[in-house]
């Protein structure tokens, strides 16, 4: 069994699944559902329609795109690869606001099945695409909503976090919220399925730009300029490899979390009324921004179901913003990560995308 595993490429480990095959994933995310949203914004902004369809078409494909990653990292021969198109978007729509979650649980699954039965028949073309998609298929119907579950249920603590005073509010739910943003789970999909607006959201906001900004300037000298660009653009989730091999990694930013939540919610007073996956998408083609600006003079529906109301903002409110979604995250994180090089728990190469 181990030369047959070894002749078909199923190396069963951390390095493979919980490193390699994440990565991919990160990187499948950012090329479907994240460039999707992005574009999608600036097609709204300046009314170009074609934009907003792309994005929206482009968004829609995040679970396959995903899952052919995946498959790539994992090695998958063809006709194993060109099936993991359904078990993605299979698993993504079952999993909810787990989907990444459990779009990369499931694919390796169906990815090693297709694999271990590849090039076995003189009926290749049909038995392995039929093993990859059923065993993908059966695995997203029966195991994919409980991980949509497990995302919900944090849903259901940020609310409850929402209902303590502003300065506690904000550390929590800065903190569980940009760690959901980090992780292979949908955190702007948990904040539109909570309609997350007002401080909350803007506290959600706040944990999310700790994340990207924060990972994005802490680890520049490992990534550069693209670095900045596609972390504090696009996802912080492209760390998971790297937090995998180092937890400790994830301390800085959750930290910044910690230091910039209260000072959003008590100090700026800072309200995400946009639309609520606005909150949950942080710095992300700025989305998290244009949704706080858009909520302070046309706040949305679920918005105005929580008590919202136009505002006018003035200096203190836009200067409020910039502080939490860029400088304060920027500048705390790195000094956080500054002390962790002087003490040697963060290393060259660390963070290296």
């Amino acid at each position: 069994m181990t030369k047959f595993l070894k002749k078909k490429d199923i190396e069963i480990s951390l390095n493979r699944y919980g490193i390699a095959a994440l990565s991919a994933m990160a990187q499948g995310l950012f090329c479907s559902l994240l460039i999707g949203t992005i574009l999608k914004i600036v097609g709204q902004q300046i009314g170009i329609e074609i934009l907003i369809s792309t994005g929206s078409f482009a968004s829609q494909m995040s679970g396959a795109a995903m899952a052919i990653a995946i498959g790539f990292a994992l090695k998958s021969p063809p006709l194993v690869l060109f099936s993991l198109t359904t078990v993605g978007f299979i698993a993504n729509i079952e999993g909810g606001a787990g989907g990444p979650l459990a779009v990369l649980f499931i694919t390796i699954i169906a990815a090693e099945c297709g694999k271990f039965v590849s090039k076995e028949t003189k009926i290749d073309i049909l038995v392995t695409p039929t093993i990859t998609i059923c065993v993908g298929t059966f695995l997203s119907l029966s195991i994919a909503p409980y991980i949509a579950n497990i995302a919900m249920s944090i849903g259901n603590f940020i609310q409850w976090a929402t209902e303590l005073a502003p300065f506690f509010m904000g550390i929590i739910i800065a903190v569980v919220v940009g760690i959901t943003l980090t992780l292979p789970i949908s955190s702007a999909a948990i904040c539109a399925a909570f309609s997350i607006t007002g401080l909350a959201g803007g506290a959600a906001l706040t944990g999310c730009c700790a994340h990207m900004i924060g990972f994005a300037f802490m680890g520049f000298k490992d990534n550069g300029i693209s670095g900045i660009v596609s972390q504090g653009i696009g996802t912080s989730m492209l760390q998971m490899p790297n937090l995998v091999k180092k937890p400790i990694l994830w301390l800085p930013p959750i930290i910044t979390s910690i230091i910039i939540g209260p000072i959003s919610t008590v100090f700026f007073k800072l309200e995400m009324n946009g639309e609520p996956i606005s909150s949950g998408m942080g710095t992300c083609g700025f989305v998290g921004q244009i949704g706080t600006i858009t909520g302070w003079f046309s706040p949305s529906e679920a918005a105005l179901l929580n008590g919202a109301i136009s505002i006018s903002p003035t200096s203190f409110t836009w200067i409020g913003l910039i502080m939490v979604c860029f400088i304060l995250p920027g500048i705390i994180c790195s000094l956080i990560g500054i002390l962790f090089r002087k003490f040697g728990y963060l290393k060259e190469g660390d963070l290296k995308i």
